[in-house]
């Protein structure tokens, strides 16, 4: 099934990210899914927790309106292409979990070359390789069905609180304001974390 969202939708959220790649085909998938099965559920409502920071993050701050500055966009660094949902009037959760098999057949040439080109040893001419294969997954991800890009899970655990406004302190050692569950008790001082890993090294 072709992605569902108009064109017009689509090049605005290539333009929020600044260029068009497979990651961030992922993320408009991931969206498109979301509304798919939060469909009365307003944005404030709800929580994305997100286990990468790859493109595909952009697409689901533009499309759905998940953000760090709201507080319903969590990053959880297990380099895991997985983006949980939680509706948070309703707790109702899903987790959604891109297949490995639906990058097809080329995708580990494809990773091989990336990483070439990241250590400056590909060729001008598997470049422009390179270059067309990525057009071609992501085309690829843009035509798949919802079903054959993500697995599901449906969730059992309660969504995550919402952001609380706490109160700040004043760390001893450089003298800012720092939230307060972001201190560090360290030789009877407070300090803020920057302060405090000066201090207390382990190596």
């Amino acid at each position: 099934m072709t992605c569902t969202y108009p064109k017009q939708t689509i090049e605005d959220t290539i333009a929020f990210h600044g260029h068009n790649c497979p990651g961030l085909a992922i993320g408009i998938r991931v969206a498109e899914y979301v509304k798919k099965e939060f469909p009365d559920t307003p944005s404030a409502a709800l929580v994305c927790i997100t286990e990468t920071d790859m493109c595909a993050v952009d697409a689901i701050q533009y499309l759905i309106g998940c953000t760090y500055g709201k507080g319903n966009l969590i990053h959880k660094d297990y380099g895991k292409t997985a983006f949980s949902f939680y509706d948070r009037e309703n707790n109702k959760g899903i987790r959604f979990l891109l297949r490995p098999d639906c990058r097809g057949e080329n995708y580990w040439m494809l990773a091989d070359m990336m990483a070439e080109k990241s250590a400056g040893i590909l060729s001008k001419e598997d470049d422009q390789k390179l270059a067309e294969q990525r057009i071609l997954l992501e085309k690829r991800f843009m035509s798949l069905s919802l079903e054959d890009m993500f697995s599901i899970e449906k969730l059992q655990t309660r969504p995550p609180r919402p952001p609380r406004v706490l109160h700040s302190m004043t760390c001893e050692d450089c003298g800012e304001q720092t939230m307060e569950s972001r201190t560090r008790r360290f030789d009877k001082k407070t300090l803020c974390i920057p302060c405090y890993q000066k201090v207390e090294q382990k190596i």
